[in-house]
C-alpha cells in the first residue's frame, strides 16, 4: 500500500537534493581549480615568494637529506600540476647522489628554439662563512642561494604559456653547492645534466641557457657576469631595462664558477644572472626575511618577457 508523502516533507526533501548537487559542483570547481590550474600569462611575485617560504619550511635541502627528497617531490607534483612534463635524472658523481628535475614543455624545431632555464635546488652543507666559527658546520639555511631560483622557476611553470614558441625546460639542478666543503666538487648536477644533453636528439643541444641564482635579495644589485655569453646578456638586460627594472646593471663585476659554465663548455650560449654582494652567502643568516617578493618580480618579469618575446 502507498501512502504520500506530506507537502511538507516533499519540499525539505526537494531542497536538500538541491543542496547535495550543489555542494558536489562546488568540490568539482575547487577540485578542477586546484589540480589543473591554467597557466596564468602574469608573474606573480609575491606568490614565488611564498614558494621560498615553503622551501625553508622543509629545512636545508642538503644532498641526501629528507627535506631535499621532499623539495623533490613538491617540485614534481607542482610542476605536473601545471601540465609540464617531468623527468628525474639520477645519476652519481664522486659518490655524490645527483637528482636532477626536468620539466619540459613545447616543441623545437630549425624556427622555433629550444631553451633551458635552470636554478639549483640543493642547499650547502657547511656555513663555513658565518661570521660565526661555533656555526660554520651548521648547514646553510638556503633562502636566496637556493630557493629564491627555485621560486622564480616555479612561478614561471605556472605562467609561461604554451602557446610561448619553441620549447623550454625548466631545470632544478642538484649538488651545485658542496664544492670544498664536502670534499666533492662545484656544480656536479649542471655537469651531469650537459653531460646527459649530449647524448639526446642526435647531438642536438639548447640554443640558450639562463642560470637563476641568488636572485632574490631585498638590496638586489645584478652585474653582467664575465663568463656569460655577451650576446645572451645583452639581450636580457636590455629586455629588464625596457621594463623599467634598474636592478640588472649595465655593467660587468665578477666571473663566476657557477651552472652555466658546463653549458659554455659545450658550446650552448648561457648567462648567470646572479647578484653576488650579498652578506649573508653561505652563513646561517641566509633566511627568508633575507629576499623580497619584489625582487622575485624584477627577475620573474624579465625572463618571462625575455621568453616571449625572443
Amino acid at each position: 500500500m502507498m501512502t504520500s508523502i506530506p507537502h511538507n516533507l516533499r519540499r525539505l526533501f526537494l531542497l536538500l537534493i538541491l543542496l547535495l548537487l550543489i555542494g558536489i559542483g562546488v568540490a568539482g570547481w575547487v577540485y578542477i581549480r586546484t589540480r589543473t590550474p591554467a597557466r596564468s600569462g602574469k608573474f606573480d611575485g609575491a606568490r614565488a615568494y611564498q614558494d621560498v617560504l615553503y622551501q625553508m619550511s622543509l629545512g636545508p635541502r642538503t644532498v641526501g637529506s629528507q627535506a631535499h627528497a621532499e623539495a623533490v617531490t613538491w617540485m614534481v607534483n607542482e610542476l605536473q600540476d601545471n601540465h609540464w612534463k617531468v623527468e628525474i635524472q639520477r645519476t652519481e658523481t664522486d659518490g655524490v647522489p645527483i637528482q636532477n628535475v626536468i620539466a619540459m614543455s613545447g616543441v623545437s624545431d630549425s624556427r622555433s628554439p629550444w631553451i633551458v632555464v635552470a636554478a639549483h635546488y640543493d642547499s650547502r652543507q657547511l656555513a663555513d662563512q658565518d661570521p660565526d666559527p661555533k656555526l660554520r658546520t651548521s648547514p646553510v639555511p638556503g633562502a636566496n642561494d637556493g630557493a629564491s631560483g627555485v621560486a622564480v622557476l616555479m612561478e614561471l611553470a605556472r605562467t609561461l604559456s604554451p602557446q610561448v614558441k619553441g620549447e623550454i625546460w625548466l631545470v632544478f639542478l642538484d649538488a651545485e653547492d658542496d664544492g670544498t666543503a664536502s670534499g666533492s666538487g662545484w656544480i656536479l648536477g649542471s655537469e651531469a645534466f650537459v653531460k646527459d644533453l649530449k647524448t639526446r636528439r642526435n647531438g642536438k643541444l639548447p640554443d640558450d641557457a639562463i642560470i637563476l641564482d641568488m636572485i632574490g635579495d631585498k638590496d638586489l644589485n645584478i652585474y653582467k657576469e664575465y663568463n656569460s655569453n655577451p650576446d645572451l646578456t645583452d639581450s636580457i638586460w636590455d629586455q629588464a631595462a625596457r621594463l623599467g627594472y634598474n636592478q640588472f646593471i649595465p655593467s660587468y663585476k665578477y666571473r663566476m664558477l657557477d651552472d652555466h659554465i658546463p653549458f659554455l663548455e659545450a658550446n650552448i650560449p648561457a648567462v648567470d644572472i646572479i647578484d653576488f654582494d650579498y652578506p649573508y652567502w653561505h652563513t646561517t643568516q641566509d633566511t627568508a626575511d633575507k629576499v623580497s617578493a619584489a625582487s622575485l618580480q624584477a627577475v620573474g618579469d624579465t625572463v618571462l618577457s625575455w621568453l616571449s618575446n625572443r
